[in-house]
């Protein structure tokens, strides 16, 4: 009670010392009791510097705790820091081992609250500490997914002292505390553009810039917070960059090296001026691939590729490697990055695969929406057929259909139609994306509109219910919106769509699609609905039927049907099951379509037949044609040119007794 009660008398006269007190303290014999009395009175009666930040910083934060008979407490539900009026007073700095467990205790704070409230407790604040004290604000407001500072933290008066703290001359500033001050601040943008903290650092930063000696990760950290609040048009920045090509890159840490990158990355437009050392770094940076975390292999692998390092291979190859160890400790947002690195520069292994589907099997429901959509288009664009991958993302999108968007729908349904997959619980899954669409049709666009029902038309999943919107006058204007023709792609999933339903739909009376908007056929050399033929294949089927026809008369290559269609090769029958040149117009009883299907007509790795391919044969027979697959497959086993003609004799004629050659 006593020390309450000193504390209550001399706070309304701060500038009052009494240098007694403490010496009369220190004379007697120390213990424990009087160790912290004598730091207590230290604080309190400590002078005021006279300068003019003292005096304001003084009157800011103690008239709350002033009255005129000096015995008033503050009002209630008041907060109260004292300690907050002499983090600037000229304090002997904290032990080490106080310093270390106060870094400690701020680390292990999980909210603005929790931070402010510990620094108000401290009666002295390292400049050290204050900086770290605003990074870790920035941290907890990230997490949150707060772009910026909330206004009860802005004007609390602890904050405010914690930035008044770093706006003093900054001279005084370590070059680690310096920059991270200066890091936090552009983080959480939380000072008035008129406020002269951020200048004060700034120029600070620009002066120990140019008198050089700043260490490899102050440059980094330094670096990278010019590139977030000036961009590339940063003149510093450019100085920073110049500052890293002469440094060692031994002397560099894994985290620098992800620095360096993102710092780059900022400066795409100098991409020439500095690819020579982009070059340096990509050659140096395969030997600290092992010791990188899963937050910057996520993060080095987005900077490769705003970069367009795509020539850059043994280092992508080397990050896939330690991507597949990884893969359970990314968060969703690192795995997404990741799978978009990976499907810009093309890259795909067995094992990442195996690794990617045990942890989506593991997370299941919890797999968010953007994750799952990014999983599939990875699978999508490499032709990667998972089921176990494509039945849990079936599973989420039936059971949480109103958590996803209507891009990630989309981005989650076609690859079922493009790699010609049915789930188990395709009923379910298809009866979802009616709903879906019927609630929320207005909500798609156009083109993305177009290619979902493409992909369920691919599936034998007709969208009859929809064909006479999307065949409509007011959708295809729609579809062009403001350009002066509709693009090729659409053009012709609009005119595969109107085949589908006449071919597979005679029910449907709805609109038909004008000829106007119908392609003349599906294979074009930029978006094409049919694979190119492997012309190392069809000249080995060209051989083995000449042998086995006796002639290149009896068949035709590379035939444009009426009905859009592109055949590799088609054979002419007669009505007794002759074979007819190809040039006979007349007297045809039947055709024979060839289709000579390379690796790239299946799925990755596997005898499974695409989307477009399976809806072209369908399509085929239906128009009357007998289809007959040679697939790579196949092919492969055959040792001989002897082989090949008995396989092609037994492909074409086995089929029917009646055929002749």
């Amino acid at each position: 009670m006593a020390f309450v009660t000193l504390r209550r008398a001399f706070c309304p006269t701060s500038a009052f010392w009494m240098p007694g007190a403490v010496v009369a303290l220190k004379i007697h014999p120390a213990n424990h009791v009087q160790k912290v009395v004598t730091a207590r009175l230290r604080v309190w009666f400590c002078p005021l510097q006279p300068q003019l930040f003292r005096v304001r910083f003084h009157h800011a934060y103690c008239k709350n705790f002033h009255s005129e008979n000096g015995n008033d407490l503050p009002p209630v539900g008041e907060p109260w820091f004292p300690q907050a009026q002499d983090w600037n007073q000229p304090e002997p700095a904290l032990k080490t081992e106080d310093e270390e467990m106060a870094f400690r205790r701020l680390s292990a704070l999980a909210s603005c609250e929790e931070v402010l409230s510990f620094l108000s407790t401290l009666d002295t604040l390292p400049v050290a500490l204050a900086s770290a004290a605003l990074l870790r604000i920035w941290e907890i407001e990230k997490r949150d997914g707060k772009p910026r500072l909330p206004k009860a933290v802005l004007e609390d008066r602890v904050f405010q002292a914690l930035c008044l703290r770093c706006e003093q001359d900054p001279s005084p500033l370590t070059d680690a505390a310096l920059v991270t001050a200066l890091q936090s601040l552009v983080m959480l943008r939380p000072v008035d553009p008129q406020n002269s903290l951020m200048p004060s650092l700034m120029a600070e930063c620009q002066r120990r810039l140019r008198r050089g000696g700043l260490e490899v990760h102050h440059l980094c950290v330094l670096g990278e917070s010019l590139a977030k609040r000036q961009g590339a048009s940063c003149e510093t920045l450019e100085l920073v960059i110049c500052q890293l090509q002469r440094k060692n890159l031994e002397t560099f840490a894994p985290e620098d090296i992800v620095s360096v990158y993102r710092i780059l990355q900022a400066c795409p437009e100098e991409l020439d001026k500095y690819q020579t050392f982009l070059n340096t770094v990509n050659n140096f940076s395969i030997s600290i691939v092992p010791y990188l975390s899963p937050k910057s292999i996520s993060r080095l692998l987005a900077a490769l590729v705003a970069l367009d390092q795509a020539h850059a291979r043994p280092l992508l190859i080397k990050l896939g490697k330690y991507v597949v160890r990884h893969i359970p400790r990314f968060t969703n947002d690192e795995l997404r990055k990741v799978l978009e690195a990976f499907v810009y520069f093309g890259h795909s292994d067995r094992f990442f695969t195996e690794a990617l589907e045990q942890h989506v099997a593991a997370l299941c429901l919890s797999l968010e929406p953007a994750v799952a959509s990014s999983v599939m288009e990875y699978c999508s664009r490499k032709r990667i057929l998972s089921k176990p991958i494509f039945d849990v993302v079936a599973e989420i999108f039936v059971c949480q259909s109103e958590k996803f968007s209507p891009s990630q729908i989309s981005e989650l349904i076609e690859p079922f139609g493009k790699l010609n997959y049915l789930p188990p619980n395709a009923p379910a899954l298809f009866r979802k994306v009616e709903h879906v669409l019927f609630t929320h049709f207005h909500h798609f666009p156009p083109e993305m509109l177009l290619r979902l029902l493409h992909s369920c038309a691919l599936l034998e999943r007709l969208p009859v219910n929809f064909m006479s919107r999307i065949f409509s006058p007011f959708f295809l204007q729609r579809l062009q919106g403001k350009k002066s023709y509709l693009d090729r792609l659409s053009l012709a999933q609009l005119t595969q769509l109107f085949l589908t339903s006449v071919l597979e739909c005679p029910f449907y009376k709805g609109p038909k699609l004008l000829p106007k908007y119908q392609v003349k056929s599906f294979l074009t050399p930029c978006c094409s609905l049919e694979t190119p033929m492997d012309l190392h294949l069809y000249k080995s089927v060209v051989i083995g039927l000449i042998d086995l026809l006796g002639s290149r008369l009896y068949f035709a290559s590379k035939v444009l049907t009426p009905y859009y269609y592109t055949i590799d090769v088609e054979i002419k029958l007669d009505e007794d099951g002759f074979v007819l040149p190809f040039t006979m117009d007349e007297d045809i009883h039947k055709r024979v379509a060839l289709c000579i299907d390379g690796p790239h007509r299946f799925c990755l790795g596997s005898k499974h037949l695409l989307g477009k391919e399976a809806i072209k044969q369908r399509h085929l027979r239906l128009l009357g044609y007998q289809v007959v697959q040679i697939p790579y497959h196949e092919l492969d086993l055959l040792t001989s040119r002897l082989e090949l003609v008995d396989y092609l004799q037994r492909k074409l004629f086995s089929q029917s007794s009646t055929v002749h050659w």
